[in-house]
């Protein structure tokens, strides 16, 4: 069953977009872990660097995104850079859209 939410929310948060790189914040792998205590969410989540423009935006988005999930009740979303967030981190997909070549 929290699997199930912590999916739904997941897939929630690919609408919240980065105005720089113009790719969603899962696939460019900003969201580091989405945790569930019965109804009460906390997402930790990255930006490129420490100083990034953004930041607020992607967290009112994050958190507005999750809110709208059924069964979500609260949404606590934690900024970090501890990992720093790298372009290892993108998906394939997003990474060959962006430019970036085949990491093996």
């Amino acid at each position: 069953m929290t699997g199930d939410l912590v999916n739904r929310i997941r897939d929630a948060l690919r609408v919240v977009i980065d105005p720089e790189l113009g790719h969603n914040i899962v696939d460019l792998g900003f969201v580091y872990d989405i945790s569930v205590v019965e109804n009460a969410v906390r997402i930790t989540m990255t930006a490129t660097t420490p100083g990034c423009p953004a930041t607020g935006f992607l967290k009112e988005g994050v958190a507005n995104s999750a809110a709208r999930v059924p069964g979500v009740g609260s949404v606590d979303v934690v900024m970090t850079f501890d990992p720093p967030w790298t372009p290892a981190r993108i998906a394939p997909v997003a990474r060959a859209s962006l430019g970036f070549a085949a990491v093996n």
